[in-house]
């Protein structure tokens, strides 16, 4: 049954510059052969008048010049015609070997070299073709006796090689970070990430480049380079994640009343998680007011951070205005003598003096995430770890 063999439009176009180098090797070597034929068969045979003389100097007039050249070019005419079927088999040899790295590298689970990634399987099917094309090529330049040309090509080639290497850094360097970033995978498509203060999502890892779409829908595009050197920050790695927020109220304001009327809020709202549990915190006590922030913990696989932020916001709001808790005042009230002869005023819902029982506690939620992450990781001793013998 005949095997019908299809090329894809760069694969033919590597198969006919291979094929060009083949005739190339081919006509180096005529002229040599030539001369060996010719000393092995009449050694001591002079040219007649009808059979010029190729190695001979050409004669000075015209005609003589255009006899001689015709001639030389008749012979490795010859030559080549007598040597057509030998070429035919060494350019059926490179589309054979060409074909075959195709149908090997599309079957890689045959080999069980098929991995998880991606990229490595791409890189891994181009390596595979690679060295069958070669095989292919330099079996038939030997099948041509044309294997001088390869340590020629091969010089020419180192010698070009670090020319390009200089001339073409960045693009070599962008390339083998992102086999390393291939290797190391620090984040997966889909993960929301900051690398180099460029926030986005990740779209594909390519081979010179880090595709990601930012939170305003443009794509944005990041040599793999600076993606590896960078600093990333992976938000999706782990599902759980902290929201915060901070509320001011009036100096005059009860803080106890008002933290458990927001932590009651916040704790009805849908997806917001009990374990680890909401919390709050003073942070900060000034003339203009009392800052309160609040903390909670949310699965983002489940819920959005930015819309449960947004709902205890409006719902702490609205529960501080029902419960006549105000914010901090925009004016000034002045006390003339007269007030301050009176002395100071006991505000009515002024907040109760309370025991010492608060929790102050440290706070373990991050600890059971962290101990996950630390028996999740892969590669390399933890150089943070003491011995048994470090004090």
């Amino acid at each position: 049954m005949p095997v019908l063999v299809r090329f894809a439009p760069g694969s033919m176009a590597r198969v006919i510059l291979l094929a060009l180098l083949l005739v190339s090797g081919l006509l180096a070597t005529l002229p040599v052969e030539a001369m060996q034929a010719a000393d092995a068969v009449a050694p001591a045979q002079a040219p007649t008048a009808t059979e010029p003389a190729t190695d001979a100097p050409p004669p000075d007039d015209i005609r003589g010049r255009f006899d001689f050249t015709f001639g030389r070019v008749a012979a490795r005419l010859a030559e080549l015609a007598a040597k057509l079927p030998l070429l035919l088999v060494a350019l059926l040899i490179v589309a054979f070997a060409a074909w075959l790295g195709g149908f090997v590298s599309r079957r890689l689970h045959l080999l069980r070299l098929r991995t998880d990634n991606p990229y490595m399987d791409a890189l891994i099917r181009n390596v595979l073709r690679a060295l069958l094309v070669l095989s292919g090529v330099l079996i038939a330049l030997e099948l041509l006796q044309a294997t001088a040309l390869v340590s020629a090509v091969l010089g020419s080639a180192g010698v070009i090689g670090l020319v390009l290497g200089f001339a073409f850094k960045d693009i070599a360097e962008n390339y083998v970070a992102g086999v390393l970033l291939s290797l190391r995978q620090p984040f997966a498509p889909g993960d929301h990430v900051v690398i180099d203060g460029n926030e986005g999502k990740v779209v594909a890892l390519h081979s010179r480049s880090t595709l990601l779409m930012t939170l305003d829908g443009n794509e944005l595009r990041l040599p793999n380079a600076l993606v590896f050197k960078a600093i990333i920050l992976n938000y999706s790695r782990n599902p759980k994640r902290r929201f915060d927020f901070a509320v001011t109220i009036d100096v005059g304001q009860s803080i106890h009343r008002a933290q458990s009327l927001g932590l009651e809020q916040v704790c009805r709202i849908e997806g917001l998680l009990s374990d680890p549990g909401p919390s709050w915190s003073v942070q900060e006590f000034a003339p203009t007011g009392i800052v309160l922030r609040f903390f909670g913990w949310i699965d983002q696989r489940h819920s959005d951070l930015g819309k449960v932020r947004s709902e205890a916001i409006r719902m702490v709001k609205a529960a501080y205005a029902r419960a006549g808790i105000e914010g901090p005042r925009t004016t000034y009230h002045l006390l003339t003598a007269r007030d301050e002869s009176r002395g100071a005023e006991v505000r009515g819902d002024a907040e109760p003096v309370l025991g010492t029982d608060a929790d102050t506690s440290v706070n373990r939620d991050i600890d059971a995430q962290l101990a996950e992450a630390q028996q999740a990781a892969d590669g390399g001793a933890n150089l943070l770890e003491r011995g048994p013998d470090a004090r």
